[in-house]
């Protein structure tokens, strides 16, 4: 830097100290402020060149000119300095993302195909661009913005995304802001009633959108966030988040990428149970449906058994309303597919409370299938036999619904292979009505197998000396 005179050094000095304090102002905002904008970077940049300026004449590179700054190279994207700005045709307008398959309508326009596809599926016949009615919904290939875009993308060294599956839904920009924006609010220090809202949100969300499923799904911290809600002072034990969270929950648990996932989660499970005993009658049935829907995975059976949820479902199945005791049902019969699950029903009075339910004709379908199912326990095996076989010849004789007539004789077959003593019985319903002959020859193929096998058990034993009808 040249050598100044004393009035051209007092100037420097208090230019110096001007770009000194606003580089400070500007550094503060940037390091307080979370919503700091592009402009404030851009205004911080140009004191520090200004003061590199006074400092040292402008000669502060080997070739006496000035570098650009690198941030007037770079934009704001996703609430991140550093991204380059993607071009506005790059970007998907149903989406707002940067395109994958491009393809060009009837209309001119470009669209990412699986979004403009959805709008045509969805009885569309306009451009949704520039409303034009289309003559045909032909989709071709835009081969051209494909290779820029590819170009781009390595220019920059952003990987192009792989088109995302279908199954999953389609995800756009939006979502993914919203779902962050609610997560935000649920996991910051905002009041009650916006967390509250917040997952109520989440809930709506989720139900209607299986996008939105597999979006929050592949957030790994975000279940966890949404569980650990429930625990925060003000809101543990509050019967409507509780509510809340456990559809979420049950929504989640449809897209079958995240039955893992909040299997895997160790509050869920307990969360689920814990609704199952204390919740309102509506979040009891969700918690239900969400326990039939997690246990479509062998892994998910046994943690639910182990957890204990056979005991409240069972209570749910016997007290609850239709819709409850329908969700019980299914979620107890899926559970009890294992095995072990089979013996922990059966110690906790399964039989008992799906013999009830059937004898009552409250509910008849799910229970009875339930009971075929633990009918080969030695000790269900027992109890149908001291108190179910008046219900199970009743089912086969006079049920106008097949399946039901099938479990039956599957259960009765499972006793009569058990106790022989049980074939007195079943003699005197076959000499009265003819009831096991008939589902022989016109039940399903397995009430046929079934049936035939206690004819054979029944001729066998009116042979023996020791048997009398």
């Amino acid at each position: 830097m040249a050598k100044l005179g004393a009035g051209e050094a007092a100037a420097a000095a208090k230019k110096t100290g001007e770009l000194k304090r606003e580089l400070r102002r500007l550094v503060r905002a940037i390091a307080e402020d979370d919503d700091t904008q592009i402009k404030t970077f851009d205004e911080a940049a140009r004191a520090l060149a200004a003061l590199r300026d006074v400092k040292f004449g402008g000669n502060g590179n080997s070739k006496g000119k000035r570098s650009p700054s690198p941030l007037s190279k770079e934009t704001k994207k996703d609430g991140k300095i550093g991204s380059p700005e993607i071009p506005q045709h790059f970007l998907c307008p149903i989406s707002s993302e940067l395109m994958r398959d491009p393809v060009i309508l009837a209309s001119g326009q470009t669209y990412e195909r699986p979004f403009i596809q959805e709008w045509l599926n969805s009885g569309n016949r306009t451009c949704p661009q520039t409303q034009q009615i289309l003559p045909n919904t032909t989709l071709i290939p835009n081969h051209a913005v494909r290779s820029m875009i590819s170009e781009w993308c390595a220019e920059h060294g952003i990987p192009l995304p792989a088109v995302e599956s279908q199954e999953e839904g389609l995800i756009t920009k939006d979502e993914r802001d919203a779902l962050n924006e609610l997560l935000d609010k649920i996991s910051s220090s905002s009041s009650i009633p916006e967390q509250k809202q917040a997952v109520k949100e989440l809930r709506l969300l989720t139900k209607r959108n299986r996008s939105f499923r597999a979006l929050l799904g592949g957030k790994p911290d975000a279940i966890s966030l949404l569980l650990s809600l429930l625990s925060v002072p003000g809101l543990d034990g509050d019967p409507e988040l509780q509510e809340d969270t456990v559809t979420t929950i049950l929504n989640l648990s449809i897209h079958d990428s995240n039955k893992k996932i909040v299997g895997a989660d160790p509050q869920a499970i307990p969360l689920l149970i814990d609704a199952l005993k204390n919740g309102t009658m509506e979040t009891r049935g969700n918690a239900a449906a969400a326990l039939f829907t997690l246990s479509a995975l062998d892994s998910n059976k046994l943690k639910i058994g182990e957890s204990g949820a056979i005991k409240p479902l069972l209570e749910l199945l016997e007290q609850g309303c239709e819709t409850a005791r329908t969700d019980a049902a299914s979620a107890i019969f899926n559970i009890c597919m294992a095995p072990e699950n089979r013996m922990r029903a059966v110690k906790e009075g399964a039989v008992h409370v799906v013999l009830k339910a059937i004898e009552d004709q409250s509910l008849v379908d799910g229970p009875l299938a339930i009971l075929t199912l633990l009918s080969g326990d030695p000790d269900a095996m027992e109890q149908i036999a001291e108190s179910g076989m008046p219900c199970l010849l009743g089912i086969m004789r006079e049920s106008a619904c097949d399946r039901n007539k099938e479990n039956a004789v599957a259960a009765l077959f499972s006793v009569c292979m058990h106790d022989r003593l049980m074939l007195r019985e079943v003699g005197k319903e076959e000499k009265l009505h003819g009831t096991v002959s008939a589902l022989a020859q016109n039940g399903t193929s397995r009430a046929r197998r079934k049936a035939a096998g206690i004819l054979e058990r029944l001729k066998k034993s009116t042979r023996s000396p020791n048997y009398s009808c």
